[in-house]
């Protein structure tokens, strides 16, 4: 048995980034360890610092999103849901940590091993101090494992800067064991970071079963909307929403979200409708995967989801949070023909012609679960 540390994206109200948690701290607990999720945030996140930084762009004359500066009240009524998930399903995390000291506490803890992933971990504009997620604080701990599962670039272009890189390079070296989430993630450590041993693994998500899932559901009694076809669209737009009215039209099923009845991107916060704002539990977004007939998504996770449960799909490509993810997820599973570029009535008609070969689809989650947990075992093994 071994205590390790995960190091992942903050956990907020994202919905895939709280499930690959979720499900990473099973898998190793499944395996006899006892795993620790690093609450790892940015110094922005305390209260003071956002009241700092809203105060200097009004005195400069600088444009200010509101939804940027919440209250702790108004986050806290958000967040509801998504919290007290996470205080049932993982409460196997530590106390918030927001500086280099903070992580350097760490090392106080009996660390046996390190595991850094999965979701955007390895995404300088994404992560709160790049190079701890490379283990920085650490690099003097002497006979500890370090592996990376299924970290992710989130896209195949490079985003480091060159101390950057030059800095995780050299930390990069000292790891036992490199995998990632996409496959062009293979060529950016070795071609960045001069490692040629990093092999391709599955999402933390995809190494449950759906019965893991359903048990959530089940414990929660969760319930959505009425409909049939889950839409889970993360970045809403007049051409979006035009091609799901043409897939649900040709269909002939209803569309249901589970999502917020306001967009944090859309509209302003206030006293009198932040209860609009709040995400659903988890536990009602699994059941809209579950009891979907049709999905569609322009959500890595969602595409996920639809694939565990066996849910015909249609993945809208979102350049903006990375289509590598996209590309690398869907040619695994030989599903590339499900991402839509072209949102057509057309397209959506054609595209809704063909059929999914779940059994060939279900062996490859089998076969890569196999390798995935493989990895983990060998490279966590004493």
């Amino acid at each position: 048995m071994k205590k390790i540390a995960i190091l992942t994206q903050p956990l907020q109200d994202n919905y895939g980034g709280l499930l690959q948690a979720f499900a990473l701290k099973e898998t190793l607990k499944s395996m006899g360890h006892m795993p620790l999720i690093v609450n790892r945030r940015g110094a922005g996140s305390s209260s003071f610092r956002r009241l700092l930084s809203r105060t200097k762009r009004l005195l400069l004359n600088r444009p200010v999103n509101h939804n940027q500066f919440l209250s702790n009240s108004q986050r806290s009524v958000i967040s509801k849901q998504t919290n007290g998930f996470r205080a049932r399903y993982i409460p196997e995390i530590s106390s918030l940590i927001t500086s280099q000291s903070g992580m350097r506490s760490l090392l106080k803890q009996n660390i046996n091993a390190y595991v850094v992933g999965s979701d955007q971990c390895w995404r300088p504009k994404y992560s709160p101090c790049i190079s701890n997620y490379f283990l920085d604080f650490a690099q003097e701990s002497k006979g500890v494992k370090r592996l990376a599962y299924a970290a992710s670039f989130g896209t195949g272009e490079w985003e480091f800067n060159n101390k950057q890189t030059g800095q995780c390079k050299d930390l990069l070296a000292l790891f036992d064991a490199i995998s990632v989430r996409e496959d062009e993630g293979i060529s950016l450590v070795q071609d960045h970071f001069g490692r040629s041993d990093a092999i391709h693994v599955l999402d933390p998500t995809m190494l449950l079963s759906t019965s893991a899932y359903d048990q959530i559901v089940a414990e929660q009694n969760a319930v959505v909307s009425p409909g049939n076809m889950n839409v889970y669209v993360l970045d809403k737009s007049p051409e979006k929403e035009g091609f799901i009215r043409s897939v649900a039209d040709e269909l002939q099923i209803k569309p249901f979200e589970v999502m917020p009845e306001y967009r944090l991107q859309q509209n302003q916060v206030t006293v009198a409708n932040v209860e609009s704002f709040q995400y659903p539990c988890p536990s009602q977004w699994l059941r809209g995967f579950k009891d979907a007939e049709f999905v569609i998504t322009d959500s890595f996770h969602g595409t996920v989801f639809s694939i565990l449960y066996n849910k015909p799909f249609l993945t809208i490509g979102n350049e903006m949070r990375g289509m590598s993810r996209f590309s690398s997820l869907l040619r695994m599973f030989g599903l590339e023909s499900r991402l839509v570029q072209d949102m057509s009535a057309d397209t959506a008609s054609k595209l809704l012609e063909q059929p999914i070969n779940w059994l060939q689809v279900n062996a490859v989650l089998e076969r890569e679960r196999a390798k995935a947990l493989n990895f983990l075992k060998n490279n966590l093994a004493s």
